[in-house]
């Protein structure tokens, strides 16, 4: 009989929760993806993870054991949903990671007087997904 390899874990995504930005796309995701966990940069799961040193300015993803940052972690979550989404970050892929990240560092630059500042950590999910959120 043949073994089944057993599932991948999750993906699991740090973000700011103090960005109206980064709440928008958590909250996309999990509405559209359903097996990405979520927690806070700074927070206490990001903290077992990565217990020293300040967290970074950027959407931090933890894919089997490996960081991905900035517009690689972008990339990588637009696979994640398929269809249209996985072809725009297949596009994306192209563009040298040099001119990515500095798109994604303009974007970061602005989000704040974009989209606010949320009140609270965490974005507002329907009760069903709130056990893919970690502290």
């Amino acid at each position: 009989m043949p073994m089944t390899p057993p599932p991948e874990p999750p993906d699991l995504l740090f973000y700011d929760g103090g960005c109206g930005l980064c709440q928008a796309l958590v909250r996309f995701l999990a509405l559209r993806e359903g097996r990405c966990r979520f927690a806070p940069l700074g927070g206490a799961t990001y903290r077992a993870h990565f217990p020293e040193g300040d967290p970074p300015a950027s959407l931090v993803v933890l894919h089997r054991g490996r960081v991905l940052l900035r517009s690689g972690a972008a990339l990588h979550l637009l696979r994640g949903l398929g269809g249209g989404w996985a072809l725009l970050a297949r596009l994306g892929a192209w563009v040298p990671r040099g001119l990515r990240d500095g798109l994604y560092d303009g974007v970061a630059r602005m989000r704040n007087r974009v989209f606010g500042r949320p009140g609270g950590a965490c974005p507002r999910v329907p009760p069903s997904l709130q056990e893919r959120f970690l502290p």
